[in-house]
């Protein structure tokens, strides 16, 4: 009778500590970013289930743009974070713990300037533009001014985040904004007389970047080379089977498979750093210098982090140097 009891309790104890032992053995991490599919590559590692093949149980925290979520890794709120290039600076600025650890997507036309009501850019002068300072909204738009010989002092800026702008124009708080994807096309198939003015092409093709806490990838080193090892997977899964890929995005984002589908071929899926991410994140900090938004030159070694990348796809690195041109 003891022997039976005994087999019976080895078996009870056995299927607790194994049966769930995979789960347990999972290493929690907290990432952030935007909702929309430029930053594709976290979705599709989490619904696809690469992160736990390899061995994270992975949190994804939205907001209202990958730009405002890179502040929460300062004091290591989250572990990683997808945003511009314009946000990056920003932070490491605040806190140099903020690193680069791989450029994310090139946005080929995902930026747009649209007005409701108005013909072209002439028709903005003396309008209120909606810009959601401190991200790629505001870069775009400072570029455009640039690019087209526009004075900044012919137009009210109004301070307006991303998800925000559709209701701000529909409402009248503003006539035009300046924003990326998927905003502009939501907007024009909801609002009637709206129309985009100006695309990227041309103007700003710039990049949103993947960030890390490097305290945090200092002192977990073999759970940061999983995640980016689960990055560079999810982004061949998604340049492989763009299908499958778009219905995981959409899944996770709840957006309808139609409008996924044609925001997607906007973006070129990378996670890279090369020449052209440098001279990215150059743009980034010239103009944050010239709005005297920075206490100190950028230090190019120090925020570029390539170590990671390079453990686990050497080949996609391919910057000449860590220094702009």
């Amino acid at each position: 009778m003891f022997r039976i009891k005994f087999f019976w309790v080895l078996c009870v104890a056995f299927a607790f500590s194994s049966a769930p032992l995979g789960a347990q053995t999972l290493v929690k991490m907290t990432i952030a970013t935007g909702v929309d599919p430029a930053f594709s590559q976290f979705y599709v590692a989490k619904e696809a289930g690469i992160f736990a093949k390899n061995g994270l149980d992975v949190s994804i925290n939205t907001g209202p743009s990958g730009s405002a979520m890179v502040p929460f890794l300062i004091n290591n709120q989250v572990q990683a974070a997808y945003g511009s290039d314009m946000a990056g600076v920003i932070n490491h600025n605040l806190d140099n713990n903020v690193v680069v650890v791989a450029d994310g997507t090139y946005l080929k036309r995902w930026m747009s300037i649209l007005g409701k009501n108005i013909n072209d850019l002439e028709g903005l002068k003396g309008k209120k533009i909606g810009i959601a300072k401190g991200t790629a909204s505001e870069l775009f738009w400072s570029r455009l001014l640039e690019k087209k010989n526009l004075k900044a002092a012919d137009y009210k800026i109004v301070d307006v985040e991303a998800p925000e702008m559709l209701a701000a124009i529909e409402r009248g708080d503003i006539d035009a904004f300046s924003v990326w994807e998927p905003w502009p096309t939501r907007t024009l198939f909801a609002i009637k007389g709206t129309k985009i003015l100006q695309d990227a092409d041309g103007i700003l093709n710039n990049i949103n970047f993947i960030y890390m806490n490097k305290s945090w990838i200092e002192s977990n080193r073999e759970t940061a080379e999983n995640f980016m090892r689960s990055l560079v997977e999810a982004n061949d899964l998604i340049n492989k089977d763009r299908p499958a890929a778009a219905k995981m995005v959409s899944k996770f984002l709840k957006m309808p498979i139609e409008l996924t589908t044609e925001l997607m071929p906007k973006v070129e899926y990378e996670v890279v750093l090369n020449d052209r991410s440098v001279a990215t994140i150059k743009v980034a900090e010239d103009l944050l210098a010239q709005q005297k938004k920075l206490k100190a030159p950028l230090n190019y070694s120090n925020y570029i982090y390539s170590d990671l990348l390079k453990k686990v796809r050497p080949e996609n690195i391919t910057m000449t140097t860590q220094a702009p041109k």
